[in-house]
């Protein structure tokens, strides 16, 4: 990507409003659910179904958080495009709510000390995980910037070493970033079956053991499409101090639809300072 470049919005209208005050409403909606007061974050873990299923469980998570200027969005490859560890470093990023730039600076400190990432439009251009966090990170936050990086692989050490990455990064950046970890949960079981398996993944999370949600996810065969996102993000956390985990709303998508026969599950996760 060049510094002109600008990525547009590939699923507005459709996982959420393509109309900016329509979606701005909407976001407020999802962000004004709790009196809680919001605290600083290293990281957190929101859902990216369409809103409509997740958008309340999302708002959950950004309503508990302070979003400062400079995040980093990891979100997991859906279309298989591109290169297993994508970043775009460069241009803007549009939703309906205006543009974002790219955090040129951070983008760089990231390549240089993991150097397995790679500039990729094509992981990024199709991609929805990513996108659908934005417009509450622009709403929580006027000044916004970010990286956008897209994991297209399973492998637990390539997913630890960006983790360990995103710590040293950070560090060197001096000044606090907030990592987003793009995830649904289990996928296309019952309710039932799914709340079970979600339970378990959720667990390990909660106790920022990295290693323990990659056993359950692949032992029990838990379709967390963002476990890659998580896995990095547990790691950094870690590594810069985090403590304690939070589960701030679950919910699935049969207590929207009413179908509880086939399901997606959505946890919401802070990670706080």
């Amino acid at each position: 990507m060049s510094a002109t470049t600008i990525r547009h919005p590939a699923v507005a209208g459709r996982f959420y409003p393509g109309d900016p005050e329509t979606l701005l409403q909407e976001v407020r909606d999802y962000t004004t659910q709790s009196p809680r007061a919001a605290v600083p974050a290293f990281g957190c873990i929101a859902p990216h179904a369409g809103y409509i299923y997740s958008g309340h469980v999302a708002g959950a998570v950004f309503e508990s958080i302070e979003v400062p200027p400079a995040c980093v969005v990891l979100c997991p490859n859906h279309t298989g495009m591109g290169r297993p560890l994508a970043i775009n470093s460069e241009g803007t990023w549009e939703t309906p709510l205006g543009s974002i730039p790219i955090d040129h600076r951070l983008a760089g400190i990231l390549q240089r000390r993991c150097p397995e990432l790679e500039e990729d439009s094509a992981a990024h251009r199709s991609e929805h995980a990513a996108e659908v966090e934005l417009p509450f990170l622009q709403v929580r936050q006027a000044k916004l910037s970010f990286v956008p990086i897209a994991l297209g692989t399973a492998q637990f050490e390539k997913l630890e070493q960006l983790g360990l990455a995103l710590a040293a990064a950070i560090e060197e950046y001096a000044a606090r970033v907030l990592i987003v970890a793009s995830s649904d949960m289990n996928h296309y079981e019952s309710d039932a079956a799914t709340r079970v398996k979600d339970s378990a993944a959720i667990e390990p999370i909660l106790k920022l053991d990295a290693r323990g949600l990659y056993d359950v996810v692949t032992r029990q065969k838990v379709s967390m499409c963002g476990f890659g996102p998580a896995i990095a993000m547990l790691t950094a956390a870690k590594k810069l101090g985090a403590t304690r985990a939070e589960l701030v709303k679950y919910a699935t998508s049969g207590d929207i639809s009413g179908d509880r026969d086939l399901v997606v599950g959505y946890a919401g996760i802070i990670v706080p300072i």
